[in-house]
C-alpha cells in the first residue's frame, strides 16, 4: 500500500501511540493484519498475529523503491487482501486493515470479506486518512453513490479516470502527460488510493453498509488520530450475506 502520506518525527508518534493505545483495548486473540509493509500495528504481546499481503517482499521493493530504506513485514500469508480467498470463514478474533481502504477499488465488497472472516463478536480495526491532510488534499470527496456503483457493477468501469485524476491532483502531472503517466500506473497495477474520505462521508458508507446492506457490524469506535482517523467495527451474531 501506498505510505507517502505518512507523517514523519513526533506527529508520527502521538499517531502511533493512539493506534497502540487503541489496539490494547480491543485486539484479543488470533488476526491477522494486511498490507503492513513498513509500519505493522504495535499489537499486544499475548496476541497471535500474522501478516497478509499481495506479493512477496522482494516484489513489494520493485513496486515501492521509495521504501528501500525500511524493513518490510514478510508476509505470512501471500493473499488478495481485499478477498481473503485462503482464510475460512469466522475464523478470526481480529483483522487489522491501516491505510488500507483507501485502495480498494470496490471498499463495499472488501469490508463484506473482512468481516465474512471474523468470528462473530470479532473486530475490525481501520486506519484511514483524511483526505484533507495527505496528498489527496486536493482531490474531491468520493461520492457514496460512486461507491456503491463500484459494489454493484465491480470498480472496472471508474479505475482509468481514478488514475487519471491521481496522476493529475496528486503527482501534478501537466495536462498533455496525464493520459500517459495514467497508463503507465495501470500497466503495473501500481496501488493509488482510489477513494477519499474525511470523517464523516466515511460513517456515511459504514451506515449506509449496516443500514441498507444489512453488513453484520457495529461501530463502537471513530477517532481522530493526527492524519487520519480509526475505526473500530465489531461483527455482530447475524451471519454475513454476501449479495452476490
Amino acid at each position: 500500500m501506498s505510505t507517502s502520506n505518512k507523517p514523519a518525527g513526533s506527529t508520527a508518534s502521538v499517531e502511533n501511540d493512539l493506534r497502540q493505545q487503541i489496539a490494547a483495548k480491543y485486539l484479543t486473540g488470533y488476526g491477522i493484519e494486511i498490507g503492513a509493509l513498513h509500519s505493522p500495528l504495535q499489537v499486544p504481546a499475548e496476541v497471535n498475529i500474522q501478516y497478509v499481503d499481495r506479493i512477496s517482499v522482494e516484489e513489494l521493493r520493485k513496486q515501492y523503491p521509495e521504501l528501500a530504506a525500511h524493513n518490510l513485514v514478510e508476509p505470512d500469508i501471500i493473499d488478495d487482501g481485499e478477498v481473503l480467498t485462503t482464510v475460512p470463514n469466522d475464523s478470526l478474533d481480529f483483522v487489522i486493515v491501516n491505510h488500507v481502504i483507501e485502495h480498494c477499488q470496490n471498499p463495499i465488497f472488501s469490508l463484506e470479506n473482512w468481516l465474512r472472516v471474523l468470528k462473530p463478536g470479532g473486530v475490525l480495526y481501520m486506519a484511514v486518512p483524511d483526505k484533507r491532510y495527505t496528498f489527496d488534499c486536493d482531490r474531491p470527496i468520493t461520492p457514496l453513490e460512486h461507491i456503491i456503483r463500484d459494489y454493484e457493477e465491480g470498480g472496472s468501469w471508474s479505475e482509468r479516470s481514478h488514475y487519471e485524476e491521481w496522476a493529475r491532483l496528486v503527482e501534478k502531472a501537466a495536462d498533455s502527460n496525464v493520459a500517459t503517466r495514467a497508463e503507465n500506473l495501470l500497466a503495473i497495477n501500481y496501488s493509488i488510493h482510489f477513494h477519499v474520505w474525511t470523517q464523516i462521508e466515511f460513517l456515511e458508507l459504514l451506515l449506509y453498509c449496516r443500514n441498507s446492506l444489512s453488513l453484520p457490524l457495529e461501530i463502537e469506535l471513530l477517532q481522530k488520530n493526527q492524519i487520519e482517523f480509526i475505526v473500530i467495527l465489531r461483527k455482530t451474531m447475524e451471519s454475513l450475506r454476501i449479495q452476490r
